[in-house]
This record gives structure tokens, sequence and C-alpha cells, in this order.
């Protein structure tokens, strides 16, 4: 979210400050409501930084577990954002530490310090601190919340290693292939064209490919980059993203994948919510944003009015079918027994099971086909480049 500089007039004088908002508009009504005179608003600057950017999910979740650790041992809230504020290797974290430890000085709740820093700490990362602040666990809920983003992060990273193995291999062969048309089949073109023979039809076939691909490289490349550029721009549109994940989750073998994750990462953060004393229709607004796809988002987000009218989660959700009829029926049950968290979480806990087995299968069966895919490639280029060759050899040994 930007910061604004602000100036204002107030009873007590002019004053100077920051405020966050979505734009400079809603700065301005922010202090059109509180009454204030604002004398002049601008959007901040943003600082350069040559001491890396900001924090990474681990930073915070050792921010988190560190936290909890002392908070259990008695020390004191601002003592241990000092502290922590003082060992923080990442400069930028440090800094937004700092300044939540002086906002919590002056007065403001821990939830709403971190709120003032949304980049690091998101909607249910501040909602479960507020439930620990006014339920009097914030160490139980700064463990609880360590132990999600330590999953979270383990998921995603599952989801990160099925991925590498095939787009490095992809990216070889691609690079190979057209190192290979552009250097390396010309020169044999130029020996063929010499010989003055009859090239055979799969030679011919791989020099116009090499022919068009020595011309149009130049283009190729600018292609490929505004292509990924307009692909971003697209995803990043509701639309965009709704588009891509919907057929996301119908592509074979990744589909599935997809789904296992999603029902994963819903279950396990709808499951914490709840044990941290989030109350249920703010849980799910919180889950459906944090997501991840926009397919279970507009799900999730739609069961909420029919919750609000006394239906249950199961209900509406097993007509939406974005879910397994499993995981629907284990949640009805949980609702039934009145162990909702602890359902959610064994959902959880099973399809990060689902996930490594799907990764797994996933990569044994890309890894032959992919090998398969380079090797028939590659090959068939080779031996059309020698089939002239043999042709020219078979000839003069005739002569």
């Amino acid at each position: 979210m930007p910061t604004f500089i602000y100036k204002i007039k107030t009873k007590a004088g002019e004053q100077t400050g920051e405020v966050d908002a979505q734009s400079q508009d809603e700065a301005m009504l922010i202090f059109r409501r509180q009454k204030v005179q604002v004398l002049s608003i601008k959007k901040k600057p943003r600082e350069l930084s040559f001491g890396g950017g900001g924090p990474t999910e681990k930073d915070v979740v050792v921010f988190t577990r560190q936290f909890a650790t002392m908070i259990e041992a008695g020390l004191p809230l601002v003592q241990c954002l000092g502290i922590l504020a003082a060992q923080a290797e990442n400069k930028s974290f440090a800094k937004s530490i700092a300044d939540i430890k002086s906002r919590v000085e002056k007065g403001d709740t821990f939830a709403d310090a971190l709120r003032k820093h949304p980049k690091i700490f998101d909607n249910l990362y501040t909602n479960m601190i507020e439930a620990g602040e006014i339920g009097g666990i914030l160490d139980t809920i700064l463990k609880r919340l360590a132990a999600y983003m330590e999953k979270a992060m383990a998921l995603k990273g599952k989801v990160k290693s099925a991925m590498v193995y095939p787009t490095a291999i992809v990216s070889i062969a691609v690079i190979v292939i057209i190192f290979l048309m552009i250097f390396v089949i010309p020169t044999f073109a130029t020996m063929f064209e010499g010989a003055g023979a009859a090239l055979p039809v799969p030679t011919m076939i791989v020099m116009a490919a090499s022919a068009y691909t020595k011309k149009y490289i130049v283009f190729f490349i600018p292609i490929v980059v505004i292509a990924i550029f307009l692909f971003k721009r697209f995803y990043a549109t509701e639309k965009g993203k709704l588009v891509v994940d919907t057929f996301m989750l119908k592509v074979p073998v990744f589909g599935p994948l997809i789904q296992k994750v999603a029902v994963a990462k819903f279950t396990r953060t709808m499951g914490t919510l709840l044990a941290s004393g989030v109350p249920i229709i703010q849980g799910l607004d919180i889950t459906a944003r944090t997501a991840g796809n926009k397919v279970v988002e507009g799900a999730v987000l739609s069961i909420i009015e029919e919750i609000k009218q006394g239906k249950t989660i199961a209900e509406p959700l097993e007509k939406k079918k974005v879910f397994p009829i499993m995981v629907v029926q284990m949640i009805g049950v949980g609702e039934a027994a009145g162990a909702l968290d602890s359902m959610l979480n064994k959902i959880a806990d099973f399809y990060d099971e689902e996930v490594d087995t799907a990764v797994e299968a996933l990569t044994s069966l890309l890894e032959p086909a992919l090998m398969a895919f380079l090797g028939v490639t590659v090959g068939f280029i080779v031996v059309a480049m020698y089939l002239p060759i043999f042709k020219l050899a078979t000839l003069a040994s005739g002569e």
C-alpha cells in the first residue's frame, strides 16, 4: 500500500506525518472524516535500497518463532520488538519492526501496528494476532502462525521443485535446437549445395527450418518478451486470473496437482484461523483472498452469504464442485461434531501427503517424456544432416 506524506492544520496547530492509503483521494478522505484541514498531501518517494529487498518468508517465520519464544518467557511486547529489530539481518525488515515498536509505544495495538506494513504481514497474520491479543494467548497464536507459515512454505517448495526439472529440460532443449539451427546447420547446407546432389526430404525440412530460424530469430526474441509481458498484464487483472486459473485446473496431470495444493492451503488456513479464535465469516473471507487461486476464491466468497443465513459450510460448498466430495463430507462431519478446526487440519495433513505423491508422480512421468522429446528432436536433426553424407559416400564408392 502506498504511503503519503501529509501536512494538516488542527486545533493544536500544524502537523506533519505519514499515512498509508490506496490512493491520494483515499488519504484525503481519511482526514475529511476527522474534520481537519489538509494543507498538502503527496505520495512518499521510494527509498533507494542497497542492502537487498524486503524480508523473505523465511525472515517472517523466524521473526514469528522468536517472538513467540520471548513472549512465552514473559518479556514485554515492546522489549521483544526492540530485540528483534536490533538482530534482524535484513535492514528493511529491521526498519519495519522498529516502526511497529514505535507505534505500539504510542498506543496502537500490536495488530494495528502490523497492519501498517501489509506487504510483510497480510490479513491472515494480522487477524490472528488480533485474536491472540483479545484472547490473551498471543504466544500460542504466534507459535501457531509460525507452524502454519512453515507448512505453507514447504507446500510452495514442493510445487516449485516439481516445476524446476521440466522447465530446465525444456529450456536446454530450446537453446540446443536454436544453436544447431543458427550455427551448425548452415555449415552443412553450404557443403550440400556445393555437392549438387538431390537432398532427402528430412534434410530439406531441417534446412528450411534453419533458414527460417536464422532469418526471424531477431524478431522471435522480442515477440516472446512482449508475449510474456502481455500475459503478466492479463493475469494481473481479475478476469485474467479467473481465466488462467480455470484453465490450469482442467490441464491434464497439472490440474489435479493444482487442486490438491488449493485444498491443502484452504483447509490449513481456515483450520488455523478457527483454532485461533477468528470468527468463521471473517475466516472464510481471509482464506478466500489468500487462496492463491481465483476459482477457489470465488467459490468460497460466494458461500459466505449462505452461511450468514444459517447454512453449514459443507452444504453450499458441495454445490460449487471446486473441492473433491471427500473433502466436503469431512468438513460436514467436522461441523456436526463441533470440531471443524481440527478436521480441517487433518484434511490439510492428508493433502500435504497427496501433494508429495502427486509431485513424485509428475516428476516420474515428465522425466522420460522430456528426455524422449529431446532425444527424438535432436536425433532427427542429426540424422537429417548425415543422410546426404551417407548418400554421397555411397555414390562415391559406386563410382
